[in-house]
């Protein structure tokens, strides 16, 4: 592997994925990357759990998807074990499906019958902050090599740093845009109510605690309609 190529072209991906416009946007740069510069890599996709269970991100082709939905029902595997965090490693690689594997015995006979050959799960985080896996597969037996893994791990490093900016980012816009909103709704009742700010903002409150309805969806709705019935 040329690593000075490999070098300039992670610089390149580094400022490429900055530039992205969305969390979505980004992390299809990521996965469709990682077919592109990780030798042996034929799909690409990004796991995150979260309370109501796995969520497959940017998946590059069905088979990412399939074998993370494997994973999630047999409560096993290295993606699955890589997005968990399972035993604080960062890095994990199955080298060739043909052969059992004692960790993870039930996900590694089945994904064989999906068509996986080899494989390995990158956890993505940040100094703050775990933000899921970046798993890496080939439809072929013993692709991915020292030298594989080396450039999956600096491909997962860029991108958790891509991932992290990207999400806070959108998080900043949506407090923004809901703080818009809220302001725009109580104007509303303001003037049409003759109450005070603070009285205004009780109206918005009380209502969303009462129907279980967030306070963004109530200010939207007095925006929209000029009152919430």
């Amino acid at each position: 592997m040329d690593w000075r190529t490999f070098a300039e072209q992670m610089a390149t991906l580094a400022r490429d994925l900055l530039a992205q416009d969305t969390v979505t946007a980004t992390l299809e740069r990521i996965t469709a990357s990682a077919t592109r510069l990780v030798p042996g890599c034929d799909a690409a996709g990004i796991l995150i759990l979260h309370a109501k269970g796995a969520q497959t991100l940017a998946p590059t082709h069905q088979l990412v998807i399939d074998s993370d939905r494997l994973q999630e029902r047999l409560r096993e595997g290295p993606c699955f074990d890589a997005a968990r965090r399972q035993d604080e490693e960062r890095v994990f690689r199955i080298g060739d499906f043909g052969d059992d594997h004692p960790r993870w015995p039930a996900y590694v006979s089945q994904a064989r019958e999906l068509g996986v050959g080899s494989m390995m799960g990158f956890l993505l985080f940040t100094e703050d902050e775990a933000l899921g896996a970046l798993n890496l597969y080939s439809r072929s037996p013993g692709m991915f090599t020292e030298a594989g893994e080396t450039a999956g791990w600096l491909l997962a490093s860029h991108a958790a740093v891509a991932f992290s900016s990207a999400r806070t980012h959108a998080q900043l816009e949506q407090a923004v845009a809901t703080r818009h909103v809220i302001g725009e709704a109580m104007g509303i009742l303001m003037g049409r109510h003759q109450l005070t700010e603070d009285q205004a903002f009780d109206v918005l409150r009380r209502y969303s605690q009462d129907h279980n309805i967030k306070l963004r969806e109530v200010a939207r709705r007095i925006c929209e309609r000029g009152w919430l019935n």
